[in-house]
């Protein structure tokens, strides 16, 4: 008798265990998000410069001048502010930028973007951003882009053995931002 109550007590539990079971089948796949995580990075002898953002797309809207106004502030990329870190002192336009990590912000218009490097890194969007901890602010020349481009992209390309190029590039703009290793360094 104590068997046959065993057996049934242990079919029981097997039969609503199975029952109880998650079907992890019919779940849908995780969506991507729309403003994917990037980084750019590139070693220029011993320099590291790292670059951390996220990159928003165009999905049919006008992005500058309409989404992102011009002559306002911009944390250069979506969801939390963009952020560069070098190892090396960097020279930009003639100013040092110090070995060091920096938030990366921009003001675009029509006819010059306002490259911004401000002492706060790490804060959403630009709400925390003080133009008094800004380290360096350059003017580049926006060009326009015969396609468009789809996401936000940044890149880092080596243009000679002590100097780099920084390129933003998003829907029919690009601007670049050339820097060379500081000589004060080596």
């Amino acid at each position: 008798m104590r068997l046959l109550i065993i057996s049934s007590l242990l079919l029981l539990t097997s039969f609503s265990c199975q029952n109880s079971a998650v079907n992890t089948t019919d779940t849908a796949p995780a969506e991507k998000p729309l403003s994917p995580h990037e980084t750019a990075m590139i070693m220029i002898g011993d320099a590291h410069i790292h670059l951390d953002y996220s990159s928003p797309g165009v999905r049919g809207r006008t992005i500058f001048g309409e989404l992102i106004p011009y002559g306002e502030l911009w944390r250069a990329g979506a969801n939390d502010a963009t952020w560069i870190e070098t190892n090396r002192d960097l020279l930009i336009n003639n100013q040092v930028l110090p070995a060091g990590k920096y938030g990366f912000f921009v003001v675009p218009n029509t006819d010059k973007w306002t490259i911004v490097i401000n002492k706060r890194w790490d804060q959403h969007g630009a709400n925390k951003y003080q133009e008094n901890e800004d380290v360096l602010r350059v003017d580049v020349k926006p060009v326009l882009l015969t396609e468009v481009k789809e996401h936000l992209i940044y890149e880092l390309v080596q243009v000679s053995e002590d100097s780099g190029l920084l390129s933003l590039a998003w829907e029919k703009i690009r601007v670049e931002l050339p820097f060379a290793v500081s000589e004060l360094n080596q």
